[in-house]
């Protein structure tokens, strides 16, 4: 790279030039070799010019702003002007004045002055007196520019990379799209919005709530009980159902997004790492037309009401605005480049995960840590639930620490069972703890006396109560109603009928 010591206002020599990848050769008649073009990375030598010069005169407003955008001496193309602003802004941030005469010292001291230019280049710098309402435009124009050369870059990376044909395809894919994923990250910058607009926002929700609307509250989950406790589907939460297998959490999760997009309309997307889309869809038929698919193998003959039902119940959900992804091996950047698109083809109201624990993160850093990887997995989520602003559901398996129980507490999980990672306890905004009685039985009478009765045990509520919801498991249909179940009336407690005068 070149270095430019004292003519700042000349247009420099390229900083760096990019070979644009030329395939090896290839032994087919096809095959037409082509020359190597050299070009210049795209850069804005002006506006850094701009940006340095303003930081320079006021390094407290325009050092901080520029700090607050993200910027970083990578956003730098000139090497002279992104150590200037690497030094400059370790300065700020360890609360040391920068100030000409002792910043042209300190590089001295620290013998970066010459690499910065020398002493004329740093003083041309501070006299170049570009207008400061102009900050924010040079700003965006040398970050455009960054990311210009950030796709060439990781475009040669994954050119070179594929003709090494690599054994681990989706591996590659996965880190190529994650890179270009991070730049995005970056570019996306969050906007500051000020205190008045927060008030005017607030103020707005407690009016509303005042006047009684509902929707304020986030999405009902469909679940009389949950909505009570405040569990409603709230934008940007994560909301967790966690239970020891065979507890029915896959169950409970599709009830609920039965009621989201079918009887509420409302579009999303469902990630099942466990279940094919295939299998998804005819549980959820059968669920919804409330028939017995076992009884089909036991002779069952469905009849005309049966067969109506089924129709009924498959209409409805052709109609559904229900996207499902069902591939198997899914890490977190794919879910999240997924979810991105979708989103952007046409807004989702709601994500559903089933389930966290098998899905992967695909950082090395990950490899040697199973609990490390469950927690980026975790923040991924979350971190996408917030960025698109929409709740997303998430199941997750609970250890074996309730089979350890004795008692009463037998089988009853706790939040401290969630498996692998403490972290995801720590993102989640609401955490149920699903738990079926009538699976820890320990003889056929209790089993009867439980059969049906669930709870979701809303152990963790961000934003609301927490507390106990019953249910109703309907195990035949795989299904959960609001409520605990209606006791079966017991012939020999019924009251003796009336004695007719008849009678003798």
């Amino acid at each position: 790279m070149n270095q430019h010591a004292d003519n700042w206002d000349e247009e420099p020599e390229p900083a760096e030039t990019i070979r644009l990848h030329e395939p090896a050769p290839v032994h087919h008649e096809e095959y037409i070799p082509r020359d190597e073009v050299l070009r210049p990375l795209p850069h804005a030598v002006g506006p850094e010019k701009s940006l340095l010069s303003s930081m320079l005169q006021d390094p407290q407003e325009f050092m901080g702003l520029a700090m607050e955008e993200g910027m970083t001496q990578d956003h730098f193309y000139l090497p002279a002007h992104s150590q200037l602003f690497g030094f400059m802004a370790d300065l700020f941030t360890a609360g040391h004045p920068i100030e000409l005469v002792s910043l042209v010292q300190k590089l001295l001291d620290k013998g970066m002055l010459e690499r910065v230019g020398g002493p004329a280049a740093v003083t041309d710098l501070y006299t170049y007196a570009p207008s400061s309402g102009n900050f924010r435009h040079h700003l965006a124009h040398v970050r455009d520019k960054w990311i210009l050369r950030s796709m060439i870059q990781h475009s040669n990376e994954t050119i070179a990379q594929a003709y090494d044909q690599p054994d681990e395809v989706a591996e590659l894919l996965d880190q190529r799209e994650a890179a270009f994923l991070a730049i995005r990250n970056q570019k996306d910058t969050p906007r500051e919005t000020t205190l008045r607009t927060i008030v005017d926002d607030a103020l707005d929700d407690i009016q509303r709530q005042f006047s009684g609307d509902q929707q304020l509250d986030g999405i009902s989950t469909g679940f009389e009980g949950l909505d009570k406790l405040g569990c409603r589907l709230k934008p940007g939460e994560m909301f967790v159902i966690a239970a020891r297998p065979s507890m029915g959490k896959t169950s409970l999760m599709m009830n609920i997004v039965e009621r989201l997009c079918i009887d509420q309309g409302r579009r999303g997307l469902v990630f099942s790492v466990e279940m094919t889309s295939k299998q998804i869809v005819k549980n959820l038929i059968n669920s919804r037309a409330r028939f017995n698919i076992g009884q089909l193998a036991r002779g069952y003959k469905p009849n005309k009401a049966d067969l109506q039902r089924m129709q009924r119940s498959a209409l409805d959900i052709a109609q559904a605005q229900l996207l499902i992804d069902d591939r198997s091996d899914l890490s977190v950047g794919q879910f999240r480049a997924i979810a991105r698109r979708k989103h952007k083809d046409k807004p989702l109201e709601w994500i559903a995960i089933d389930y966290l624990q098998l899905m992967k993160s695909g950082s090395k850093q990950a490899k040697d840590s199973r609990e490390r990887e469950v927690a980026e997995i975790s923040a991924g989520i979350k971190g996408l639930a917030k960025e698109l602003g929409i709740p997303i559901v998430v199941l997750a398996q609970l250890n074996r620490g309730p089979e350890g129980r004795t008692g009463k507490n037998l089988g009853k999980p706790r939040m401290s069972d969630l498996r692998e990672s403490g972290a995801l306890e720590q993102d989640a905004d609401m955490v149920g703890l699903l738990y079926r009685e009538a699976y820890y039985a320990q003889d056929d009478e209790a089993k009867a006396a439980s059969a049906g009765r669930a709870q979701l045990d809303l152990a963790k509520n961000r934003n609301g109560a927490t507390g106990a919801c019953p249910l109703t498991f309907i195990a035949e249909l795989m299904r959960f109603e609001d409520g605990a179940p209606e006791p079966e009336p017991d012939m020999f407690s019924q009251p003796a009928p009336r004695k007719s005068r008849f009678d003798d």
